[in-house]
């Protein structure tokens, strides 16, 4: 190639963005933040005397204190070896809940 992107050894290197395996220690415990951020307006929403049939559902997910680390930190994925893959590998996994996974898995 030429000109400004023209190819060169870190082009050729492979992936641009690594994603690590795991989580890290600061970044569970953005996630468990996160989910006790949801849960706090989940009760505020309840309080208020709003009703409707999303705000019934979410009364039905499990709190952050009552899930396991397995289901905080990672998803089913029936693509994955062992059906679970981690929750920073899904898009958009900080905007979306994850709470209920199949029974078993």
């Amino acid at each position: 190639m030429f000109g400004a992107f023209q190819a060169s050894r870190v082009n050729f290197g492979g992936l641009l963005w690594k994603t690590p395996w795991k989580l890290s220690r600061t970044r569970k415990a953005n996630q468990r933040k996160r989910l006790k951020l949801v849960d706090s307006v989940i009760e505020a929403v309840a309080e208020s005397g709003i009703k409707c049939s999303s705000l019934v559902k979410a009364l039905e997910l499990p709190k952050e204190s009552e899930m396991l680390p397995r289901d905080k930190y990672t998803v089913f994925s029936a693509k994955s070896v062992g059906y679970r893959k981690g929750i920073h590998k899904v898009p958009k996994w900080t905007r979306i809940t994850q709470r209920m996974n199949p029974r078993g898995f």
